[in-house]
């Protein structure tokens, strides 16, 4: 059983129906993963192996020295063959010539990240191997489908309860993988789509399952500013081909942060914007693609051009006002290289995983890759444990009933307040203080896990006020400041930075 539809779910489905039959529940109808969303490309060196090396090098560097090289080394030197299985399997790559056309992000060495459909790798990704999950014979698809928790009998996971009819239903399962995305919902702005409310690592860690590294949240820089505008996220790949961020009085100032100016790495770049911004009492900088031609930038930013025009904005002729917002969870359930995370059956890959590979600060377009990669890698895995699994008897088990709703109004005051909370205490710049304050608020919501829910909106919002504690408990443990983690009372790394932290259900309650 896979829990999720994004790029790392599909493939894991893909590669476990070798040999098992497969059900994937997906909680939305259609294609509305972050994979979905994704628009700079996937990282990969196709060539020699001096390329893997380097990609495997700016990964590492990017990652701040947390990266675990194992899990580094299978990225690199396995994305090649994955890559190509996407290109025999359908996927069309923008082409340059008789080659690809490669676009250059932040943090990158050189020029190694494929694209499709100008800037809509994430639909090409998603369209194409969800094609081949409906069409394969051993695969069932349930759309819409919200799955509640993991079951647990005897020590192992054995299937889920999904939510149906304001009842739970238990579905048994020889091995169960979480590919349910990200968690930006926790925060106020961000580029994830509603559906990333965290709910794998709240179900992972209610089952007792250990997480991991959940302080490494990346914000992406450049994310639409526009009062009544979505937070729409504007690709990394626009400053590889020339784009240069501004500040109010219209200067370049990324050089008086790094070296490598507008392509620095992600953590970098936001917070020289965050102190931009804070500097001129303003709530946005620029970016400036003025300078670029008009009808190259439709040809190379579809996307970009029509949601920006659709929102005031000719990005040809005018820079676009851009914030940072969340973007992607680096921690998660933590899983060994084949996804097997410390509860046997349970396994995870892609955003809701934390395999190590992208240490303190995800480099740019290396999550696409961890996809395919590990996808293919943890549904082989689940379905060779599936194959030993015995049976189980969830299937016989009684529907367990949920307590009524809450009430919508008051599940929205909530989820506003939580993401406030998060926004101002637990976001670009932290403190001890903003973090203890995050924390006290937080347990105002405490009610909300004393009741199993029996609808989808309460069962959310658990998960989402469950995922901001962790976090926020997470980052007050790490004294010192590290990629995307930065405390502005602890500006150092500090003792001990490269120590993974974990957290358990078992460390908070006993």
């Amino acid at each position: 059983m896979i829990v999720g539809g994004g790029v790392a779910g599909l493939r894991a489905a893909l590669e476990a129906a070798r040999s098992r039959r497969v059900l994937l529940l997906n909680k939305e109808r259609g294609n509305k993963s972050n994979s979905a969303y994704a628009q700079g490309g996937i990282a990969v060196a196709l060539g020699r192996r001096e390329d893997r090396e380097a990609h495997a090098a700016d990964t590492i560097r990017t990652g701040r020295g947390l990266c675990r090289p194992e899990a580094v080394g299978i990225l690199v030197n396995e994305g090649p063959g994955r890559v190509r299985e996407l290109i025999r399997w359908g996927v069309r790559f923008d082409r340059s010539g008789r080659g690809f056309a490669l676009a250059h992000e932040g943090a990158h060495s050189r020029r190694r990240i494929l694209r499709a459909r100008g800037d809509g790798i994430g639909a090409e990704l998603t369209s194409t191997l969800l094609g081949l999950v409906q069409a394969h014979p051993r695969i069932t698809v349930a759309h819409g489908c919200f799955t509640a928790d993991l079951l647990v009998e005897q020590g192992r996971c054995a299937g889920v309860w999904i939510l149906e009819r304001a009842r739970r239903r238990a579905i048994a399962a020889g091995a169960v993988i979480l590919a349910t995305g990200g968690v930006g919902q926790v925060y106020l702005r961000t580029t994830n789509p509603p559906v990333a409310t965290g709910d794998g690592l709240a179900m992972a860690y209610r089952a007792g399952a250990v997480l991991e590294d959940l302080e490494f949240v990346q914000f992406h820089p450049t994310a639409l500013a526009v009062p009544g505008a979505p937070t729409f996220l504007l690709s990394e790949a626009m400053r590889g081909e020339g784009a240069v961020l501004r500040n109010a009085a219209g200067e370049a100032f990324m050089a008086r942060y790094d070296r490598r100016r507008d392509l620095a790495p992600r953590d970098v770049v936001a917070r020289a914007i965050w102190e931009e911004m804070a500097a001129a009492g303003t709530d946005h900088v620029q970016l400036d693609v003025t300078a670029l031609p008009r009808a190259w930038l439709r040809e190379r930013f579809p996307l970009i051009a029509r949601t920006c025009r659709r929102y005031g904005v000719d990005i040809a002729t005018t820079p676009i006002p851009v914030a940072p917002a969340a973007h992607f969870m680096i921690g998660g359930v933590q899983t060994d290289v084949w996804g097997g995370t410390s509860l046997p059956g349970l396994y995870a890959v892609g955003e809701t995983a934390c395999t190590g590979v992208h240490g303190a600060n995800r480099l740019a377009s290396n999550s696409l890759l961890e996809g395919v990669v590990f996808g293919a890698r943890t549904g082989k895995a689940a379905a060779r444990y599936a194959r030993g699994a015995g049976a189980v008897s969830a299937m016989s088990r009684p529907p367990a009933a949920g307590a009524a709703s809450p009430g919508a109004r008051r599940l929205t005051e909530m989820r506003a307040d939580v993401r406030r909370l998060m926004w101002e205490g637990v976001g670009l710049v932290r403190s001890a203080d903003s973090l203890a304050r995050t924390i006290k608020g937080l347990r105002r919501f405490d009610w909300l896990h004393e009741s199993a829910w029996s609808d989808r909106e309460a069962l959310e919002g658990q998960n989402l006020h469950l995922v901001a504690t962790l976090i926020a408990e997470a980052a007050l443990r790490r004294r010192g400041s590290l990629g995307s983690h930065f405390r502005s009372d602890c500006p150092t790394k500090g003792f001990g930075w490269r120590r993974h932290y974990s957290v358990a259900a078992s460390d908070r309650t006993g």
